[in-house]
């Protein structure tokens, strides 16, 4: 009933798909110096519209900035970028989990049927572009001048916002298009790294100075100024230094995570000598639990701020169901013990945030925020393999259609999924755990574009480097391109 009711929906969205504007295929695959300059353009666009300003909006009234957000979602909060690549991710997501599930049954491998997938997903994309910017513009979290409204109306200035917003959006949509057919790698992946890199840049050799006593932001002119000033002492100084730290050391620890893997020896059954190897890596689901846990436990706080009621006399508080919110950060209930604990460096320094994460509220608040975050990756981490054919009944089909087999077992695949599940599953839970801890701890320690960040950082240069290489083989030797086609 679902499934008639999902497929008859794709034959009414069939033709708004064909009226959506899409880039245009390049006749002939352009040459590596061209697809970097395309990938660097892109890149430049990018940081241009995240330093951009609605019209209508008051930039200097942003109380506090969504650090994990606009890593995770490669945004910029206040800024045309402000919901960032947030839709595209969610209706990749949503449409994957719904072709996983049989809701819609598509052949990927048909032509056809994939334009209509890829369609589907820009008009989705562009619905949740439209509905997120109106959450920011409409719940306050993008503050309107209300001192000179447009057109003197708070409404239609809050309406225009949203669709500045929204049209920020859009355009990263087509951007990552533009990435995908002409530069190298996709958009997406290169606005979020390119995120990651910005905060870990800007938190550790930015000169700008936060305070009245003209003490930098960045840790290493920090470090430098506490040893030099007479007033800062050298514990002082050694602590600034220590986010720089826990971001090497997670860093490191996600690098060798990346190459931990069991390989299965497989052979073909028609072709005695011939074999390969499945490949189970110790990251199975990729950092899938934690991006997924992560948006939802910061949906949650930004729900909690939209549904709070301000408290009479103090503008600035809001009280609602998931908690209390001051500059719509979560400060006390629900939503604050499931979300991570402001950055260090927004506290006064790590001295400062070693005081405050000692005393008994903020020690259950980081138990808390752990657990929840942790509970959530292994949720999402069985129901991503679930339902993307992942899990061992999927993968020991694939592998019978390839004409491959474990050697010493006969080609059968209920025996295949049987030694499959020795380790899928277990591999999985582990993973699963492992990216929320490491996620947890870095969030704690304060590291520097946080843990998720970086996880995604790493596994996103480590793919652009195998296709920076490939592409360059390609060149060097044009017939290889034809045989791996």
């Amino acid at each position: 009933m679902v499934e008639k009711l999902f497929m008859g929906l794709l034959d009414i969205f069939r033709p708004i798909t064909r009226l959506l504007p899409e880039v245009k295929k390049p006749d002939r695959a352009p040459p590596l110096t061209q697809r970097l300059l395309w990938t660097l353009a892109c890149l430049l666009v990018f940081f241009i519209l995240g330093q951009i300003f609605p019209i209508g909006s008051d930039p200097s009234k942003i109380a506090a900035t969504f650090e994990r957000l606009d890593i995770l979602l490669g945004s910029s909060t206040g800024s045309l970028i402000t919901a960032g690549i947030g839709p595209i991710v969610l209706s990749s997501i949503f449409l994957q989990l719904a072709v996983g599930a049989k809701l819609i049954n598509l052949d990927m491998s048909d032509p056809e049927n994939k334009k209509l997938f890829q369609g589907l997903q820009k008009m989705l994309a562009i619905v949740l572009a439209l509905f997120e910017a109106a959450i920011f513009s409409f719940s306050g979290y993008i503050p309107i001048d209300a001192a000179s409204p447009l057109f003197g109306s708070i409404f239609i200035t809050q309406l225009l916002v949203m669709f500045q917003i929204a049209l920020g959006a859009i355009l990263l949509l087509y951007l990552d298009e533009v990435c995908q057919r002409y530069g190298i790698g996709s958009g997406i992946s290169l606005f979020i790294a390119a995120g990651v890199s910005k905060a870990v840049f800007v938190g550790a050799f930015s000169f700008v100075s936060l305070s009245a006593s003209g003490e930098p932001s960045g840790l290493i002119p920090r470090f430098i100024w506490n040893l030099i000033n007479s007033a800062g002492s050298i514990n002082t100084a050694v602590f600034s230094l220590v986010p720089i730290v826990f971001t090497i050391l997670i860093f490191l620890i996600v690098v060798f995570a990346e190459g931990m893997k069991i390989e299965l020896p497989l052979a073909y059954g028609r072709a005695r000598g011939l074999g390969a190897r499945y490949p189970i890596k110790f990251l199975y689901v990729s950092n899938i639990p934690v991006i997924l846990a992560s948006a939802v436990l910061l949906n949650i706080q930004l729900l909690g701020a939209v549904m709070a009621a301000p408290v009479a006399g103090q503008p600035d508080i809001k009280m609602g169901l998931f908690g209390t919110f001051q500059n719509n950060q979560p400060v006390d209930g629900f939503a604050y013990y499931i979300n991570a604990l402001p950055n260090p460096l927004l506290l006064g320094g790590y001295e400062q945030y070693l005081q405050i994460i000692t005393q008994p509220n903020e020690i259950i608040h980081i138990f808390t925020y752990g657990i929840a975050l942790i509970l959530l990756c292994i949720i999402f981490g069985w129901f991503w393999i679930e339902s993307t054919g992942m899990g061992a009944s999927d993968v020991a089909k694939q592998l019978e259609r390839s004409g491959l087999q474990i050697p010493g077992f006969r080609q059968d695949p209920r025996i295949t999924q049987g030694i499959l599940e020795r380790y899928i599953p277990i591999i999985t839970i582990l993973g699963s755990i492992f990216v929320g801890l490491l996620a947890w701890f870095a969030d704690i320690t304060g590291a520097l574009g946080t843990g998720t960040g970086i996880l995604l950082t790493v596994g996103i240069v480590y793919r652009f480097y195998e296709e920076l290489a490939q592409q360059q083989l390609f060149e060097m030797y044009p017939v290889l391109k034809s045989v791996v086609q």
